[in-house]
């Protein structure tokens, strides 16, 4: 969940702030290589809780 969230956030935000051009590749690789730890831990972390959560309140 995390790399697939983080690679579509990434490649999305990057275009919006910075526009297609040649070093646009160069810029989402080094953004998504930060977001993609940030990600996975939040994934890890939030997700079991958040599972429960919803888990308690749809039964």
């Amino acid at each position: 969940m995390g790399f697939g969230m983080s690679l579509l956030m990434t490649l999305i935000i990057t275009f919006i702030n910075t526009g297609m051009d040649e070093q646009y590749i160069n810029r989402f690789l080094k953004a998504w290589s930060v977001s993609l730890p940030i990600a996975i831990l939040a994934a890890l972390l939030v997700g079991p809780p958040i599972k429960k959560f919803v888990d308690k309140i749809t039964k």
